[in-house]
């Protein structure tokens, strides 16, 4: 996908269509004067190339407030375990740290129900105007809609699409059918909406509302025992710094070092190094994909077709997976698969399987197909899976359960509690096309599968060196074991250490 040119000027404010009033407030708020700004930040946390931060600034400018941020913390969000958890606090430690720094901007941490926490922080401040990030998931929408009834009528509500390079709801108003249908739609706005962002400065008028101190440590430290059974991981450092030395850095950098290959190796599960390493960044909001698709474009002229590859994954494929959580409201169910996937999965769902696995045998990786096992153990043990193999992977659960329902369900559980980057629109698509065809067509029609995509075993050894991916993750699990024993008895140590103090 080749990205147009879009103008080098600067605007210094947000375009109208990133933002979505989603409340009016009253008239004297609407013309400047009143409350402070409250961001409450949820989807994308970061500082830089913020387009929800840069409208919360300027609406605050506009009427001579100041602006604060807040975030809310849910005890295990969607199955969300101490590898997620952590990296996401972690991250906002540093952007309060950041924040406060280089801005003079408050951060707030809730804890609890985000439709009590924040109705409640927005009336003791006196807010103004309440700033939302965009997310697709039923969920967040569900919150949204009980906070804008909790907040006063004098509050208005703005949302914010600082997600996607072109707002979900400018690219299309309806649920599209494939990246084919949307990725010439996206294309027509790229220029747009593809543009710089502005260099943000501190809000004119200060916050003078007092701070609240944030335990970062026995937070932390609280998530991770109680999502002990999924430990963090160690090749991915949270925060924006870290974000942008994945992208642009000078020693491994995806754009400055590792591009080339993206093209030609991104597919094969041996060649880790081709693929970006971006999407705990892109996942958290740690770095903006109109960054990454910025910096890209710089480049396109030494590798175009790995930048052109890059991009239609960044922005197309990314876009689409939030157009369908988004306008399908059953994203994560067969009721969600098209008319013609669903028929034919009902139709073969009393197929007689080969084998019939349990939740606890899959999630333990105990199948006859070592191929598939390698796979679970890499998600399980590196927080990760290879792009192809997803597709496999979702495809064999799909084979290897008594109905796409069971193996749709089941492959969403262990993708999100084992994922870096799990309870993402990506993922739920990536499901969904796995086990019920979106965004997919029909095939030849065979047992078990009927129309949907089918892969096997030795479909995958045509693509690439299989024996050499399972002895891979082999050496991966034991390393990983290894280092979290040593983490776990250093723990234990210091542990002792305090207690006999």
């Amino acid at each position: 996908m080749a990205l147009s040119s879009s103008s080098s000027s600067i605007t210094p404010v947000v375009q109208s269509g990133r933002i979505r009033i989603l409340k009016e407030g009253s008239f004297k708020q609407k013309c400047g004067g009143g409350g402070p700004i409250v961001y409450w930040m949820f989807r994308d946390q970061r500082l830089k190339d913020n387009w929800a931060l840069i409208h919360a600034v300027d609406e605050a400018n506009k009427a001579n407030v100041p602006v604060v941020v807040a975030f809310n913390l849910f005890d295990q969000f969607l199955g969300a375990k101490a590898r997620q958890l952590g990296f996401m606090l972690r991250g906002l430690r540093q952007l309060q740290s950041n924040l406060a720094q280089t801005l003079d901007i408050p951060f707030f941490l809730f804890q609890g129900e985000a439709v009590e926490t924040i109705p409640n922080f927005v009336k003791e401040c006196e807010a103004s105007v309440l700033v939302m990030d965009f997310s697709p998931l039923r969920e967040v929408r569900k919150w949204k809609e009980e906070i804008c009834k909790r907040v006063g009528d004098s509050v208005a509500v703005h949302e914010v699409d600082a997600h996607n390079v072109v707002p979900l709801w400018e690219a299309s108003s309806k649920l599209e059918y494939s990246a084919r249908t949307l990725r010439a739609k996206i294309n027509k706005l790229l220029p747009m909406y593809l543009n710089d962002f502005p260099n943000l400065q501190a809000p004119d008028k200060k916050w003078d509302g007092g701070y609240r101190t944030i335990d970062w440590d026995n937070i932390i430290a609280d998530v991770i025992r109680k999502g002990a059974e999924v430990p963090e991981l160690d090749w991915c450092v949270p925060g924006e710094v870290s974000a942008m030395e994945v992208l642009m850095g000078s020693k491994d950098g995806f754009l400055t070092k590792r591009l080339k290959g993206y093209s030609t190796d991104r597919n094969n599960p041996l060649k880790p190094k081709a693929l970006s390493g971006l999407s705990p960044y892109l996942h958290f909001g740690q770095i903006s994909a109109q960054r990454c698709a910025l910096e890209a474009r710089k480049v396109r002229n030494l590798h175009p077709q790995s930048v052109d590859a890059f991009l239609e994954e960044l922005v197309v494929r990314r876009e689409l997976a939030d157009n369908f959580c988004y306008y399908q409201p059953h994203y994560d169910s067969l009721l969600g698969a098209w008319e013609w996937a669903r028929k034919t999965l009902i139709d073969h769902g009393a197929d007689k399987r080969e084998h019939i696995y349990t939740k606890e045998q899959l999630e333990k990786a105990n199948t006859a197909d070592p191929l598939w096992n390698a796979s679970q153990l890499e998600m399980v043990h590196y927080g990760k899976l290879h792009g192809f193999l997803r597709m496999y992977w979702g495809k064999k659960i799909l084979e290897w359960t008594s109905g796409p329902q069971e193996a749709l369900a089941l492959a969403i559980y262990l993708n999100d509690k084992y994922h870096i980057d799990g309870r993402d629109p990506n993922g739920y698509v990536g499901c969904m096309w796995s086990i019920c065809g979106v965004h997919d067509q029909g095939w030849k029609e065979r047992a078990v599968f009927g129309k949907i995509r089918y892969m096997n075993y030795a479909g995958c050894k045509r693509k690439f060196d299989v024996e050499g991916y399972i002895a891979y993750v082999k050496r991966l699990v034991v390393g990983t074991k290894k280092r979290n024993g040593e983490i776990l008895a250093g723990q234990t140590a210091k542990e002792v250490k305090i207690s006999a103090i």
